[in-house]
């Protein structure tokens, strides 16, 4: 862009070779990354903002959520855009919400509320911040404090945020926003179908991870295709995503075993990522409120039997909406 300038250790080959081998060990040896990073931005002056987002994103992911706070803090020092400070701000409390555990403290919940407050000064219109602070206020029971905090989120939020629906969710009732929720995604299946997760409103939601090449998933196929027949009809949906890399074989095996159920290719396994799977075959249960209620790993799953308890309580649900609405006219 006009006026800005590249700054001048970027062209320093100590950084670039640094920068490089800290990139180089992402998804390999995350243990050390952060240590990578930091090494790198000690030769940019401490002033490199990709090194200390590659500090904190690792420190997240092994488990380091005060080191990660601490260097939010410093990528808010550095920030010099309101949009830059916001999320520095943001990711901070982030890191301090997941410092404090299952069961935060009064002050704890002070301590991220006080950055998303800080967060929201810098840029107000930050949807991921509106989103987060409407989770934190409804921990602190202050509901309608946190149903403005979504509404607000709403607003800012893009429309193709997969986060939207679930922020309309909770601004009805703001309390579901602390249930073990599964990652929010929206994808384009097999069929030409569109599959959003947060739009199954009423409905049960069984999530199947596997592959063509997955001996212990074909063992279970069959399984997959009895649950599929006995609960055609009723409200549960079922979406397999594969793992395959070979998409015309990945397309013939569903044919010949006729899976006739929503089927995706996660060839990238960034909804796999999403999710934290590592093995398959692996199954998630989600409930007609969106709640993931279980998850499975492994052949000889109870994955009917768990099914058939979430199917009756939505049609229960479902029973008793529309007699509420017959009562109503």
């Amino acid at each position: 862009m006009l006026g800005q300038t590249t700054p001048s250790y970027k062209n320093d080959p100590e950084f670039q070779k640094a920068f490089r081998e800290a990139q180089s060990l992402r998804g390999q040896q995350l243990g050390f990354v952060p240590d990578a990073y930091k090494k790198a931005n000690k030769i940019a002056g401490g002033r490199c903002m990709e090194c200390l987002q590659g500090m904190y994103n690792a420190q997240m992911q092994i488990g380091q959520p005060k080191d990660a706070a601490g260097t939010a803090a410093l990528m808010v020092a550095i920030a010099e855009a309101p949009i830059d400070k916001s999320r520095a701000q943001y990711m901070r409390a982030q890191a301090l919400l997941s410092q404090a555990g299952e069961k935060p403290k009064p002050a704890q919940l002070d301590a991220v509320e006080g950055a998303l407050k800080e967060s929201l000064t810098a840029y107000p219109r930050n949807a991921s911040a509106l989103f987060l602070e409407g989770k934190v206020l409804a921990m602190m029971g202050k509901n309608d404090e946190a149903k403005v905090a979504f509404h607000q989120c709403l607003e800012c939020a893009p429309p193709g945020d997969p986060s939207r629906l679930r922020a309309e969710h909770f601004e009805e009732n703001p309390q579901l926003s602390l249930a073990k929720m599964a990652p929010a995604f929206t994808v384009n299946t097999l069929s030409g179908e569109k599959f959003q997760l947060d739009a199954m409103g009423g409905r049960v939601v069984l999530i199947d991870f596997w592959a063509t090449w997955c001996g212990p998933c074909n063992e279970e196929l069959p399984e997959m295709k009895k649950i599929a027949k006995e609960f055609a009809g009723r409200p549960l949906v079922i979406i397999s995503v594969s793992w395959d890399s070979d998409e015309a074989k990945w397309k013939e095996f569903i044919q010949k075993k006729e899976m006739t159920w929503m089927q995706y290719r996660d060839s990238d396994h960034k909804l796999s990522d999403a999710f934290g799977i590592h093995a398959i075959p692996h199954y998630f249960t989600i409930d007609s409120d969106g709640v993931l209620t279980a998850e499975m790993v492994g052949e000889g799953s109870d994955v009917e039997g768990k099914l058939r308890k979430l199917v009756a309580k939505a049609e229960a649900a479902r029973a008793k909406l529309q007699a509420t609405k017959v009562a109503g006219q």
